[in-house]
């Protein structure tokens, strides 16, 4: 997958918006709900993308041990919460519309009940 076909496929999602909120204008960040569910440096790192986006821990450990292209998020230490997946990499492209999906999920089950009825609403 590239760098646009993932952007597309993030602002696809429900409610969905990507902006460079960072002093660093090469972060962007994909949020619903003005909650962040993925980002990314629109600048290749070795040539190759690599998304950060949040996940249920176990399975962030069962992706990672499956896929070389799913490690721990950029910012994220050991944290399991955080997957990067390198774009170019062993992970098909319906794996990575898969996680973007399971982030999103992620984000709005963390939401309080009010805003997630107003999410399921839009």
């Amino acid at each position: 997958m590239n760098i646009e076909e993932f952007s597309d496929y993030c602002l696809s999602i429900k409610g969905a918006s990507g902006s460079f909120p960072f002093f660093d204008k090469r972060i962007l960040v994909f949020k619903v709900m003005e909650k962040m569910f993925a980002y990314l440096n629109i600048e290749p790192k070795d040539g190759e993308f690599r998304v950060s986006m949040k996940c249920e821990p176990s399975r962030s450990m069962e992706l990672r041990e499956r896929y070389e292209g799913i490690t721990h998020g950029q910012h994220a230490g050991n944290s399991f919460t955080w997957n990067a997946v390198n774009l170019q990499s062993d992970v098909p492209d319906s794996v990575i519309k898969e996680l973007v999906d399971i982030s999103v999920s992620e984000v709005i089950k963390k939401l309080p009940k009010m805003k997630q009825a107003e999410y399921n609403s839009l």
